[in-house]
Formats: structure tokens, sequence, C-alpha cells
């Protein structure tokens, strides 16, 4: 009896820990209702006299007020896209990886497995990324969510704010909830300032709009401060293609880490979060380029700190060569890639002839 037992309280935890996940949502919606009360009933209707003043405010503040709304609610319920199968092991490979100990023969199975897919990063000793948990080679730019127990495509970080793991399936919903929000506070500021400056000269009456004024305006003004420095620092990561934790650890390939291994120039990595469709830019509506899987790569390490002379080439052929074996990528990812950046099946003749057993780069690490 005491292993149901255990098994129950470890289900009723699991579900305690779920509820609160929620909590910071629920203080966000708390905190955004109470500013569209104090907004539109105390500042607007109850606080304003000029009637074009106030027509003005109320239709400027409910489009940001809807476009915030949305944003937020897109980055919350949308799921993160995990790894397709061709990534997971066959049920045969799984048997297979029971019953070998560890060492040459289980390498062996990820090698087989991890041949035809278009994976180039490595872990730090030069391995293979595999995750033990999810039992699968991950993808370029793929990690494991501790909060979440997936991998998570093109994972950027797990926000508690809006209980979710940011990645390729909601990055643009979260940056867009990052800049309306923001515009959406410094919306507020503006116009409750002169309210505000009232309140202290005591030109407002004594009322109970009189405080919500205060308050909104503090809270406005706190959060646009908070929301300015972390919008500015995705801004930054997306010019650079980077994730935040790429940032703080850049990718690894076969020659070595390379911090720029993903930037392909300041339009192209806008597109590949955008899309290429600007009219769907500023709406929370998926347009990303790709299916999360696969990434072009300029593969040319263009920072001058960091220097890299992979075996086999000089400095003189390194812009015209290919680092990696050539895998087929997505239609909607290879046309961003530039003529001097396409795959060349010379390259992969020489790899293809390179992979054996002494060969460090299919060498498998468990990661998660």
């Amino acid at each position: 009896m005491a292993a149901p037992a255990a098994g129950t309280r470890g289900g009723v935890r699991r579900r305690c820990q779920r509820l609160l996940y929620w909590v910071p949502v629920l203080f966000i919606s708390s905190i955004l209702c109470w500013s569209y009360y104090a907004y539109v009933t105390q500042l607007c209707l109850l606080s304003m006299a000029n009637i074009g003043e106030k027509v003005v405010c109320l239709i400027a503040y409910h489009l940001f007020f809807m476009l915030f709304v949305w944003s937020y609610w897109k980055t919350i319920f949308t799921l993160p896209m995990n790894p397709s199968k061709e990534f997971h092991l066959s049920y045969a490979d799984k048997e297979l990886l029971e019953r070998e100990p560890r060492g040459e023969a289980q390498q062996e199975i990820f090698r087989r497995a991890a041949k035809d897919l278009p994976i180039y990063t490595r872990t730090m000793s030069g391995a293979i990324r595999y995750c033990d948990r999810c039992q699968l080679v991950k993808p370029d730019r793929c990690h494991h969510c501790s909060v979440c127990d997936k991998c998570i495509l093109k994972m950027d970080h797990h926000c508690p704010w809006v209980n979710n793991c940011v990645g390729f399936s909601n990055y643009k919903f979260f940056l867009l909830f990052l800049a309306y929000s923001l515009l959406y506070c410094l919306f507020i500021a503006a116009t409750d300032l002169q309210y505000f400056i009232k309140f202290w000269t005591t030109g407002l009456p004594d009322t109970q709009a009189k405080f919500h004024i205060m308050f909104l305006f503090f809270a406005a003004a706190m959060f646009s401060v908070s929301l300015s420095s972390l919008f500015g620092y995705h801004c930054w990561l997306i010019s650079k293609n980077k994730s935040t934790l790429e940032a703080f650890r850049a990718p690894i390939f076969r020659h070595g880490t390379d911090k720029n291994g993903f930037s392909l120039g300041f339009s192209k990595n806008l597109r590949q979060v955008f899309g290429d469709e600007k009219k769907y830019w500023l709406l929370p509506v998926f347009t990303s380029l790709g299916d999360g899987c696969s990434f072009p790569t300029c593969l040319v390490n263009q920072d001058p700190e960091q220097v890299f002379t992979p075996v086999g080439l000089n400095s003189t052929t390194k812009n015209e060569n290919h680092l990696f074996p050539p895998k087929m990528l997505r239609d909607s990812q290879s046309h961003l890639l530039t003529d001097t950046q396409s795959w060349m099946e010379s390259s992969a003749n020489t790899e293809n002839g390179k992979v054996g057993m002494s060969n460090p780069g299919l060498t498998v690490e468990n990661e998660t």
C-alpha cells in the first residue's frame, strides 16, 4: 500500500506545482484589469473634462489594450513545438539501447539515427546533442526544458510571466507582447501625467479617482522602465539571430564555438522571425519561416575576437567552403541563404568519406 500512497502524493504535488505556475499570469491579469478600470472609468470618464480628449484617449487606449491582450494570450496559449518524429529513436533502436551497455555499441545506434538529420551543432565535448529523457537527437537550437519536461524547438527561455516556454512557435508573439505592453504603459503614463501633476498641486478633487490616477502613473512608469530594457535586449537578439540561451552560451559547431553561426545579416534575421509578408509583422499571427528543426547558417565566424581554423581548411578558402555535410533545408529556410552559402555536393562526398569510428563529431553525449 506504500507505493500507491507515494504515487498519489507525487500526483498531488505536481498538480499543486502546476497551479502555482499560474500565479504570475494571474498577477499580470489582475494588474491589467485594474488598469483598465482605473484608466477608462476613473481617468477618462470621471476626470477628463474635454470631450475631444476623452474620445481620442479612449480610442487609442482600447487599440493598445486589444493588441496587448491578443499578443499576451497568444504567447501563453500557443503550445511550444517539439522535435518531429524523424529525430526520435525508433522502437527497435530504443530496445537496442536498453540492452546495450554504454559505450561504442550505443554510439553506433545514435550514429545511425543522426546520419541523415540536418544537425550541425555539438556539445562542448564535440558530441552529438542527445536528450536521454526524451530519447531523441536534438535538432539545432533545441533544448530540454526542465519545467515543461520536453525538448523545445529553438528554445529561448521558460518565462514564468506567461507560464510557457518561449521558443520557435511563439517567439514572435512574445516579442509583440513586450512591444505592445511597453506602448500600453508609455501611453498611460503620458496621458496620465498632467492629472498626476494636478494630484500634487491639489488641482484634483479629493475623490476616489485621485488615488487611482496616482497609482496608475506609478505602475505605468515602473513597468515602462523594466519593459524597455527587456524589449531592447530581445531586439538585439533578433538582430544577431540569437536566443537568450545562445547569448549566454554560444552554439558549438564542428569547427568550434561560433556566436554568430546562425546570423545571416539584419534583414534576413528579422525575416526569419517575422516572415516575408510585412503586412503581418505587427499582428500576433504565426509567420516565422521554417519548421524549427533546421536553420540556415552563415558557417563563417565574422567576429575578429574569435579565430577558428578548421582542420583541412585555410583562411583563404574559409569564405568559400562549407564546413558541414550538406543536408536538405526546408524550402522556407533555404531561400535565405546566399549563393556563396549554398549546399555543395562535393562537400557531401568528402564528409561522407570521413564518417567512421574515429570521427569525434559522431560521438554521442547524453544532454538534457
